[in-house]
């Protein structure tokens, strides 16, 4: 039976007993309408700890003055209900002013790598982000905490958090995961319209072509992102907000492809703003 934690205070005691015991906690951190690529993760966790723990949580420091934080689908009960199936042990479901009783006087500041991408799209997203993720992890105090590569800057942002900030903890990065005709799941999909459902299929296969490219020997990131927003402007209605490329997980724009590199995608429809990406040359990731 899962246990729904809404204090700071009962989720530490917790945490505390199962260390004592010399147990492991996985974690997956979400601001919950769970879909299968949480799922995924917990499935993950479920299987490789002796303790899962997810949060659910919408936090209001990552979200900007024009986006959709009062939008934000919420189900809790849902949520509940799909990780009692997959015997997930506890849901921390703080309230905002459980979570930040007073004015925040300390804060956390991202640099150079929430400098691109997301992060010079929503300014101050990333240092929302950081600043929950090191609360959680300091409540949570997992041994294992699962982020999905679909949200690859985040991934690499939070793991460079973790070595810089000496958490013990090893941060597990899990696969995208994707509708059958490839759409990445994502709690926005559901503000698409039918037909631009059916148009956003072609963000992952934009994405398939820059691979195709890739391996034929194309290594000139304009030739590549040329063609993906050529692709993406005759089969989509959506607006391409941007295209790049990236070695990763430093994320350092690249003309040149000679490493790992990290192409991502943003596409803007009606309702909805939709990323997609792919790591190329992956021995990590």
């Amino acid at each position: 039976m899962t246990k729904v934690v809404t204090t700071i205070k009962e989720m530490q005691n917790i945490v505390k007993s199962y260390h004592r015991q010399g147990q492991t906690i996985g974690f997956v951190p979400t601001m919950g309408a769970l879909h299968e690529g949480h799922l995924k993760m917990m499935r993950m966790s479920v299987e490789d700890n002796d303790v899962t723990v997810i949060s659910v949580f919408v936090n209001p420091l990552q979200f900007g003055p024009n986006e959709d934080f009062d939008a934000y689908p919420r189900q809790i009960d849902q949520d509940v209900a799909a990780v009692e199936a997959i015997d997930v042990d506890y849901v921390f479901y703080p309230s905002v002013e459980e979570m930040y009783p007073d004015q925040l006087d300390i804060t956390l500041k991202v640099g150079r790598l929430a400098e691109v991408l997301e992060g010079a799209q929503r300014p101050g997203h990333f240092e929302g982000v950081v600043t929950v993720v090191n609360k959680l992890f300091n409540i949570v105090r997992p041994d294992f905490a699962y982020f999905g590569k679909k949200d690859a800057q985040q991934l690499a942002i939070i793991e460079k958090m973790v070595k810089d900030f000496n958490h013990p903890i090893e941060i597990v990065g899990v696969d995208i995961v994707r509708e059958d005709d490839g759409l990445a799941k994502s709690s926005r999909n559901v503000y698409l319209t039918n037909e631009e459902r059916s148009e956003a299929v072609h963000l992952s296969k934009s994405l398939q072509l820059a691979r195709e490219l890739y391996d034929k020997g194309e290594r000139q990131s304009d030739v590549i992102i040329q063609s993906i927003v050529s692709y993406l402007n005759d089969h989509t209605s959506g607006h391409v907000d941007e295209v790049a490329i990236y070695s990763y997980p430093e994320l350092i724009e690249r003309e040149r492809i000679n490493e790992q590199i990290f192409i991502s995608l943003a596409v803007k429809f009606s309702k909805a703003r939709l990323i997609d990406n792919i790591i190329i040359g992956d021995e990590k990731y």
